[in-house]
């Protein structure tokens, strides 16, 4: 996950923040706020502990489905989604992980290239997460840097999310950056949504998405990752 150590530079960040909806492009570039959205959530293990990584939910035909860094999803033990967690609480339930989907390079070598990861979850009550709370599309092949993107996630020091928006910057071919104060351990996973509300990038990747909360990193969604989705998405 992201490994950040940094923490003075998050408290400072969020210092004098308003309140403001994630996805809605409304704010000031590069600037964190407070966020909140019923698609985005944190992921916790189920032998319990706090929350370490961050998830949000994309449609998909079965409507069970979100992304996170692939990362997160490792180890054998349990793991649940909470989507729209704040303060301790969860109000839209918790939704257990009952599979888990990673690129092959990832699961032979942690490549950096392969940091993406979908989890199919168990419905509650008859009910999808999907139908409980949306999904946006995720989506591959876009251009680092063709339009803005709003990530929020949820650092592990803070039991609300985060949210900014910037426009992301190419780091290599197969890497892409994004420069926003405040993005600390347990964002891995946040997802990176533009003005279309399409998935076009997963914070992770490149140092396991960074090692500032200044500068966080994504895959450039390709190929690999539409197969991935497609597997995901007909549970195959």
């Amino acid at each position: 996950m992201k490994r950040v150590l940094v923490v003075v530079v998050m408290l400072v960040g969020l210092v004098t923040m308003s309140v403001a909806t994630a996805g809605d492009g409304g704010g000031s570039l590069g600037v964190t706020v407070t966020g909140r959205d019923a698609r985005v959530g944190v992921l916790l293990r189920t032998a319990g502990g706090g929350h370490f990584c961050t998830a949000s939910v994309v449609d998909a035909p079965h409507r069970d489905l979100i992304v996170t860094a692939a990362h997160c999803l490792g180890g054998d033990g349990g793991l649940v989604f909470a989507p729209g967690y704040r303060d301790g609480r969860a109000p839209y339930g918790e939704w257990k992980v009952r599979r888990r989907f990673l690129a092959r390079r990832w699961v032979e070598g942690r490549h950096e290239d392969s940091d993406v990861g979908f989890a199919a979850l168990a419905p509650r009550g008859g009910e999808e997460v999907q139908d409980a709370v949306g999904g946006n599309r995720f989506v591959t092949g876009t251009v680092t840097g063709a339009t803005a993107v709003t990530v929020t996630g949820y650092p592990s020091a803070r039991e609300t999310a985060v949210s900014c928006t910037a426009e992301p910057r190419a780091l290599s071919r197969t890497q892409q950056r994004i420069a926003c104060p405040g993005f600390s351990g347990g964002t891995s996973g946040s997802p990176w949504v533009n003005g279309d509300g399409q998935v076009v990038g997963v914070l992770g990747g490149h140092d396991q998405g960074g090692t500032t909360p200044g500068v966080s990193y994504s895959v450039v969604l390709g190929a690999e990752a539409e197969r991935l989705y497609g597997r995901a998405a007909r549970g195959a």
